[in-house]
């Protein structure tokens, strides 16, 4: 039997085109909110609806009241903050694990679906990649790596792929550089991923996740030894 709708309250629309803003971009990380009076006449609502839907956000973790500073965007989306926690709630290789298993899947959708943008991209952030081996910088080098990554899952062409990834890199990146920087020897050679660039330029699938499966292993068992050590 089908359920009623629901309408949503006041306090609910205004929580919804509050995120809608702030995930467009219209109120970046960081931004402070108009003033109260300016709200209530955009919205149309009474103080107590404006304050119960900022409230609610607060507590969601998308706003942030600071003193002196009134209220200000603290995340790009409440997805984010969500998974956000998630993150901090799982260990470093149960996220590492999910990261790397939707690298798997963007390779594979970046071999069908890239274009000269996306190689031009992955092209550039491999010899970036290139420059830090050659300067031995290995904190330069992770930094220019997750650029690869990002520009890889970006030519997957999947937005929801490409959020998720973003959202789960963020949190977990400290603690990978942490680790890796950690270990005694470091084999750049090993790290840059010439052979994904080129099955993805050569839009080989196979190639593709079958280098993603050995790198998602090799860098599983290096995590392991440099944490045991």
């Amino acid at each position: 039997m089908l359920k009623k709708t629901e309408r949503l309250s006041l306090v609910e629309q205004v929580v919804i085109q509050i995120e809608h803003l702030i995930e467009s971009s219209h109120w970046q990380i960081g931004d402070q909110l108009p003033a109260e009076m300016q709200l209530m006449k955009e919205f149309d609502v009474s103080r107590n609806t404006l304050r119960e839907a900022i409230r609610a956000l607060v507590h969601a973790g998308l706003l942030e009241t600071k003193q002196g500073s009134g209220t200000v965007v603290k995340s790009s989306s409440a997805f984010g903050v969500a998974l956000h926690r998630q993150v901090e709630k799982s260990s470093v290789m149960e996220t590492l694990e999910v990261r790397l298993a939707l690298e798997r899947e963007a390779a594979q959708l970046a071999a069908i679906r890239r274009n000269d943008l996306d190689l031009e991209a992955m092209t550039e952030s491999i010899q970036l990649c290139k420059l830090a081996s050659e300067k031995g910088d290995v904190q330069e080098f992770l930094q220019a790596d997750i650029i690869f990554h990002k520009a890889m899952v970006k030519a997957s062409h999947n937005k929801m792929l490409e959020r998720l990834y973003e959202h789960i890199t963020e949190p977990l990146q400290s603690s990978i550089e942490e680790i890796m920087v950690a270990g005694a020897y470091f084999n750049y050679s090993e790290e840059i991923h010439y052979e994904l660039l080129e099955a993805i330029k050569q839009q080989d699938v196979h190639a593709a996740i079958s280098y993603v499966n050995q790198y998602i292993n090799d860098f599983r068992e290096k995590i392991k030894r440099i944490q045991e050590d």
